[in-house]
């Protein structure tokens, strides 16, 4: 398979789009955070010290979809027209899962701004929470779909 991200000269560079046709494309990307169960439970009941932890990460992982570009080098900016972050709290392997949606309709895929979702929505749970657990692993980020494009769907097998 063929590097799109590097020139004749070795040197990485952005991918020229400008003939690709524009789709709607949607890519969705989980992650979760690992932690004590006492910190799960102030996350549940709303006591950790800095604010209510997934609504403020929840506003962080949007912000990071909207930043995607600026933070890694050779990612194209592009229209999010919409962006979604859901997070489920499992006491039986004390962790936050998190799940982000991004969907654009343009000439480039949208998985990297999913995935850059869940990586800041993690760090932020994990910022937030660092005073009482500073043990907390952030783990398992992953594209989990993503639609649209030339090289169409793609699903991974869990």
């Amino acid at each position: 398979m063929e590097l799109t991200h590097i020139n004749e000269q070795g040197r990485a560079r952005m991918v020229d789009v400008s003939q690709k046709q524009e789709t709607f494309r949607e890519a969705v990307a989980c992650g979760c955070v690992y932690m004590k169960k006492e910190t799960l439970e102030k996350i549940r009941e709303g006591t950790i010290k800095k604010g209510d932890v997934l609504s403020v990460a929840q506003v962080a992982g949007i912000m990071g979809a909207k930043k995607t570009s600026d933070i890694i080098p050779m990612c194209h900016p592009i229209m999010i027209s919409g962006c979604d972050i859901s997070f489920s709290l499992d006491f039986e392997k004390n962790r936050v899962e998190i799940t982000a949606t991004a969907k654009t309709t343009g000439q480039t895929g949208i998985e990297m701004e999913a995935l850059c979702a869940v990586s800041l929505a993690a760090l932020t749970i994990y910022d937030m929470c660092k005073a009482i657990d500073r043990e907390m692993v952030v783990s398992d980020v992953m594209l989990m779909k993503k639609s649209g494009g030339k090289s169409g769907t793609f699903e991974r097998n869990t």
